[in-house]
């Protein structure tokens, strides 16, 4: 049993033995990577011919993403003059309601003022003697017109107030 020749044979024996079960393991495994590898090429045609339209289709998606965003910002700003111009609208027109109501309250007052003058008996008005004759002259026309017109003028006469209330 101590030949070499004879271990030198067993160990030759052992190694194709053990080379043989490698490859016959081996080759479904080689198998499979091919057909892995033939997956990743079917895979690698595939993303090659969707990709590159489904990166297109995502940039413009975002390009119009970003135009809407725009137009949304657009439309806010515009809508804020918008209220601006109707605040200061409503601020005008707050500020012409005042005006009109002091013009009315003084025109108002002014009629009553001139209604409680053209009422006031003669008696208590002014006396032309008070003023200087050259002035005189211009209120005696002006009296006169007046009077004119007066006369011309068809009214009611109250018979319990001697007063002239209403024009007809």
């Amino acid at each position: 049993m101590i030949d070499p020749v004879f271990w030198l044979g067993l160990s030759i024996l052992l190694v194709a033995v053990s080379l043989t079960a490698v490859l016959v393991v081996a080759v479904p495994a080689f198998q499979e990577l091919g057909r892995a590898a033939r997956s990743v090429a079917k895979l690698a045609e595939t993303l090659q011919r969707e990709l590159p339209p489904t990166l297109e289709a995502i940039r413009l998606t975002g390009l119009e993403i970003s135009d809407l965003t725009n137009d949304v910002n657009e439309g806010v700003k515009s809508a804020g003059q918008v209220v601006k111009q109707v605040d200061q609208s409503v601020s005008g027109a707050k500020n012409q309601v005042k005006n009109v109501q002091i013009q009315t309250r003084s025109m108002i007052a002014g009629v009553k003022a001139a209604w409680k003058a053209w009422k006031r008996p003669l008696a208590g008005r002014r006396s032309i003697d008070r003023l200087p004759p050259s002035q005189r002259k211009a209120l005696d026309l002006r009296d006169r017109d007046t009077s004119d017109l007066m006369d011309e003028r068809p009214y009611h006469q109250d018979p319990d107030t001697d007063e002239n209330d209403s024009f007809i």
